[in-house]
């Protein structure tokens, strides 16, 4: 076993690449992990994390009441650098949404980091870097920051813009920050869709 799946199956942290910045990545479902990233990050405990999955089966075992445009959206864009918040159902533990009756879904397109969300997820995998900081873009930088975590560098893959954040959690849905994916783009594929 690699020393990053033992890490994660030892509910520690990596830090590993996205298509957007560097993200630090640990089970989601293991309140210690996400509690330790918390604190290597600074951040928030009221500031929710996202999952990060693998499929669409895999945001339907987390969410409720789903708009019927889901699958196509998650075809069209996923994996890829899009969020999307949905209503939480309850298998998302409370240190994941602060309690919030919504959750944020992510499938990043890094095949190495899609193969771990596949053998450990869903993880956590907020960017690599202390809360309020600039997202981590560079391998050597960050691991300044976290020098005991161990990771994979392909800073080639990354493209330094973060994921557009899509709400479809309600009636309509709502850009809660603008990423690389355009609204442009989302109504091109999607045509059920409703802003």
């Amino acid at each position: 076993m690699d020393k990053l799946a033992h890490a994660l199956g030892q509910g520690q942290a990596v830090i590993l690449p996205t298509e957007t910045v560097y993200g630090l990545f640990a089970k989601a479902l293991d309140k210690k992990a996400v509690e330790a990233v918390y604190q290597l990050k600074h951040r928030p405990q009221e500031k929710a994390m996202n999952l990060n999955v693998a499929s669409l089966q895999d945001i339907l075992r987390f969410s409720k009441n789903p708009p019927t445009y889901l699958a196509d959206l998650v075809d069209a864009f996923l994996p890829g650098p899009l969020t999307l918040i949905l209503q939480a159902n309850d298998q998302v533990p409370l240190w994941i949404n602060s309690g919030k009756n919504t959750v944020g879904f992510r499938i990043p397109k890094h095949a190495k980091t899609l193969d771990y969300i596949k053998r450990f997820g869903p993880l956590i995998g907020p960017s690599a870097n202390i809360s309020g900081q600039k997202s981590g873009q560079y391998f050597h930088q960050i691991k300044t920051y976290f020098p005991e975590i161990p990771g994979i560098e392909d800073d080639m893959a990354i493209q330094g813009v973060d994921s557009t954040i899509l709400d479809i959690s309600g009636d309509r849905a709502k850009i809660l920050r603008q990423g690389i994916v355009t609204k442009e783009q989302i109504l091109d594929k999607i045509k059920e869709i409703r802003f």
